[in-house]
């Protein structure tokens, strides 16, 4: 008998744009998370601690980083057929358009697939999200609902459902009605939850809810052939709402922590909340771990330092300097006297030597890491960054200042010093 297959597909997502400047030299999949992890990392383990393994990611901007950080992370033996493989948009015979949206997306790469047996499963993630989920649990759910589609669903409240698409179930968890992104309130009311899933949430309280999709589908093979044979371009907007009354569509209920890493902000925020004691996602769970490149670096070394509640990957050297509510990615270095309070540091690709120390005083720039006597706040350090010596970065009480050749940005409230970017000694930015 032919062996099902439940093909796992990864949207890269578009231009990133409200991820920028993190995103001026990488897409979105490939920002970098908790000191030594990438976003796309969170959607592949997941595949993988599910046992699905054949995986493709679709993505069409700035995607030589994840190529790299994929080819270095994920390699499987030749004998269970696993692979994570990459799909950039492409030129065909067919078509000479980029991905004009998710579906289209998926619909001009449906040739590499190969999924189109009966019982075929496509199980569809985003790759900006921060989140755990039981994926077989989710496929077992959709097999004993009968559903054609499966749509994963996060009670929200009310307040915090503008954005997202929003749909109201019946008591057998059957979708009736799908509302993309809607903006009136009295809308959102509407679709206000009720018993079926208040009794799925671990705990309801009396405030009101109601369901948002979380982008995470599993479609049943015929039943994606025969949605994305149309011009449509994409599933929240065209395909979910026109398969209403057509195909029988379910929820899963999801109450869990569940974060869409979206814009500058929520980038910070979810990073900084990892730096609390007991942090609402859990990468020590070593039931589900989170998949990443094996560096195989040393140790991180601390001399005379004070931290408070920080996060630091391998390969750290922090020296008599104070680490608060930060955390400090693969090969950080921070010198004598300097202060991160709330920081993101991302860390460097190489470790300098004498010979580069030698070199960057010659030609007068700092060396890779944060310099001695700077103080650092509410900020995100990318890969590679100089901080000088006596700098002071505070983005507080400072309006936003972001765009092409600005290095030392502030989006959303957030300090970020761009890849690669240089802040010569004395430098000082706060109000």
């Amino acid at each position: 008998m032919k062996k099902r297959k439940i093909i796992c597909i990864i949207m890269g997502g578009g231009r990133g744009s409200r991820l920028s400047p993190l995103t001026q030299e990488r897409c979105k999949p490939a920002v970098p998370l908790a000191g030594k992890y990438r976003l796309v990392d969170i959607p592949i383990s997941n595949c993988l601690n599910a046992g699905y393994n054949q995986i493709f990611v679709l993505t069409q901007f700035n995607t030589a980083s994840l190529h790299r950080h994929i080819q270095d992370s994920y390699k499987f033996d030749p004998f269970n057929g696993g692979f994570v493989d990459i799909l950039s948009a492409e030129q065909t015979d067919s078509s000479s358009d980029w991905y004009q949206g998710t579906a289209d997306a998926v619909r001009q790469n449906m040739h590499h697939f190969h999924g189109t047996g009966e019982d075929d499963l496509y199980v569809i993630l985003s790759g900006d999200q921060l989140y755990r989920m039981d994926l077989e649990d989710v496929v077992h759910e959709h097999d004993t609902s009968g559903a054609e589609v499966t749509i994963t669903a996060k009670p929200l409240g009310l307040d915090e459902a503008e954005g997202l698409g929003l749909m109201r179930i019946n008591d057998q968890l059957e979708i009736t009605e799908f509302v993309e992104k809607p903006k009136d309130p009295a809308i959102i009311k509407g679709l206000a939850v009720g018993d079926s899933v208040r009794k799925k949430m671990k705990d309801p309280g009396t405030k009101d809810y109601c369901l948002a999709s979380m982008g995470i589908y599993v479609f049943n093979a015929k039943t994606l052939v025969e949605a994305l044979d149309s011009d449509t371009t994409d599933f929240g907007k065209e395909i979910i709402p026109g398969l209403l009354g057509k195909a029988k569509m379910c929820s899963y209920v999801f109450d869990d922590y569940w974060e869409d890493i979206g814009t500058v902000k929520a980038f910070f925020d979810a990073n900084i909340r990892l730096t609390e004691p007991v942090p609402p996602f859990n990468f020590f769970d070593e039931e589900a771990r989170i998949y990443t490149h094996a560096r195989f670096l040393p140790a991180s070394k601390l001399n005379s330092c004070v931290v408070e509640r920080a996060i630091m990957a391998d390969g750290c050297i922090v020296t008599d300097a104070t680490i608060k509510h930060s955390t400090l990615g693969v090969r950080s270095v921070v010198n004598d006297g300097s202060l991160l309070d709330s920081v993101v540091m991302m860390g460097a690709d190489m470790f300098e030597t004498q010979r580069d120390f030698d070199r960057n005083k010659v030609d007068g720039r700092p060396n890779i890491g944060v310099g001695k006597n700077s103080i650092v706040k509410h900020a995100i350090l990318d890969k590679n960054v100089r901080i000088g010596d006596n700098v002071v970065l505070d983005p507080t009480g400072l309006p936003d200042n972001f765009g092409p050749g600005v290095e030392v940005a502030i989006r959303d409230g957030v300090l970020v010093v761009t890849k690669d970017a240089i802040v010569p000694d004395g430098f000082v930015l706060k109000a």
